[in-house]
């Protein structure tokens, strides 16, 4: 890989490599344990195919742990508030959003004295407004746990459920609301990850929230994004879990091995300059949310989850929105997993019986299987986020002359375990990258392929072999 002098920033050095070897190939895999992506056969395979990252050994023991029975308790739990409605009782100890608030805010206390002085706990409460959803001004308090980062403590990741609920009228605050799949079983995911990430060192700084003011309006995640972004946090990558209880759709077909990822195309915050520039290039399936999304298939199917991430273009469901949405309006990378088909009759609804069949929300209709498979896939994404070096910053593409050759650009990073970056590529019509080139430490190359044909992109790399997502590059 790179010299000492390229360690010590020389960035000068620039590296040509030629085309060899012809791939052919087809996309990958629908099976949960993807194939890799191929090269079509007319694409010239610099380097070699791009492959999926296994999981390491104490990723693999985590996963391991992830407990069903501890998810499926955590949900009861929940259900037991009997509503957890945004404008419910704060006050009453044993129902409503106050009493579920109180509850998990001593689950996370309790998971952070396991954690050796690295997580910290704090209930994040301020005072809404009367704005729509919210009639009179209303406390909405997020619970946030904060596992600090040993060796790059300023890079953050945040995994995020939502612990309010609802029935069909958003403003019914008295009715029984339980709320087990939508959204219990996304705080059961952030909870039960909690526990067993706090135990063990990360080198990035990992953030568990469960929040509330979700189902009035994203109220409680727009207040954190912003927290985050006035104090200048780092955000690297957000993963809202959002009804992640089932695989069972409302006509009975189930689909126990597929979850969904929604990533955002255009950024909200893009200016018309970055506008501008995207349409010059291409790119338009390129934004950072896309990015993580793929790093997320690329590290989350393995045997190990039994899963496959379906990533799905779009920022969320028609007719719905998650709190990623706050952190995409914020200029932050945020995506939504959720389960591959809903019961939409199962949603939403007040708790009542018809025909013998009982409707609404309820725990009855939650595989806590399923819920464990999802945070598996969690587990693969956060923790390879953590233990990797960080995305490559001000990743550029050499404009500036008509060569059928193509120089990139980039800053050198930080990390002190970083062993050096890789070059990918794909065929501009590719979902996926499909070829990777080893280039060393250091902060430029040229490679013997043409900028007009392919995109292109970089990660970091550390010495263990856990890469970063990947940087797209603008015109320089």
């Amino acid at each position: 890989m790179g010299t000492n002098e390229d360690r010590r920033g020389t960035a000068t050095r620039r590296t040509i490599l030629s085309a060899s070897v012809l791939t052919a190939g087809v996309a990958a895999s629908a099976a949960p344990a993807a194939a890799e992506p191929s090269a079509p056969a007319d694409l010239p395979a610099l380097g070699g195919p791009a492959r999926s990252q296994q999981p390491d050994r104490e990723l693999r023991r985590l996963l391991r742990e992830i407990d069903p029975k501890r998810i499926e308790a955590t949900i009861q739990r929940l259900v037991a508030f009997g509503t957890r409605h945004t404008l419910s009782s704060q006050t009453d100890p044993v129902r409503g959003i106050g009493a579920a608030r109180d509850w998990l805010l001593a689950q996370f206390q309790a998971i952070a004295v396991t954690s050796g002085g690295r997580m910290t706990v704090q209930a994040q409460s301020f005072v809404q407004p009367v704005s729509s959803r919210i009639p009179v001004p209303t406390t909405i308090t997020n619970i946030v746990a904060t596992l600090h980062g040993q060796s790059s403590p300023a890079r953050t990741y945040v995994i995020s459920g939502h612990y309010d609920s609802r029935v069909t009228d958003v403003m019914n605050f008295t009715s029984d609301a339980p709320g087990a799949d939508d959204d219990g079983s996304g705080v059961a995911v952030a909870l039960e990850l909690a526990r067993l990430f706090a135990t063990r060192p990360t080198e990035a700084t990992i953030v568990f929230t469960t929040v509330a003011g979700e189902e009035q309006g994203l109220y409680g995640s727009a207040f954190q994004a912003a927290q985050f972004k006035a104090a200048g946090v780092d955000v690297q990558g957000m993963i809202s879990n959002d009804i992640v209880g089932s695989s069972t759709a409302d006509d009975g077909t189930r689909n126990p091995h597929v979850v969904r990822l929604f990533a955002d195309g255009v950024p909200p915050t893009e200016t018309a300059q970055q506008a501008a520039i995207r349409q010059a290039v291409g790119g338009e399936t390129d934004s950072p949310a896309r990015q993580l999304a793929r790093f997320a298939q690329e590290v989350a199917q393995n045997d190990e989850t039994g899963m496959r991430v379906r990533v799905i273009y779009r920022r969320d469901r028609y007719l719905r929105g998650s709190d990623h949405i706050s952190y995409l309006q914020n200029g932050y990378t945020g995506v939504r997993m959720t389960e591959p088909a809903e019961d939409f009759a199962h949603e939403h609804q007040d708790t009542r019986v018809e025909n013998g069949k009982q409707f609404g929300d309820l725990i009855q209709f939650c595989d806590f299987n399923y819920i464990a498979r999802a945070a598996k896939v969690n587990a693969c994404v956060l923790w390879s986020l953590a233990q990797a070096p960080g995305i490559p910053h001000n990743l550029r593409i050499d404009t500036s002359a008509l060569t059928n050759q193509t120089t990139l650009l980039w800053d050198q990073g930080t990390e002190a375990d970083l062993a050096g970056y890789e070059v990918v590529y794909r065929e501009t019509t590719s979902p996926t990258w499909t070829n990777v080139i080893p280039v060393g430490n250091v902060t430029t190359v040229t490679v013997n392929l043409s900028k007009d044909n392919v995109f292109f992109g970089v990660r970091a790399v550390d010495r263990d072999g856990h890469h970063s997502p990947v940087a797209f590059p603008v015109p320089s």
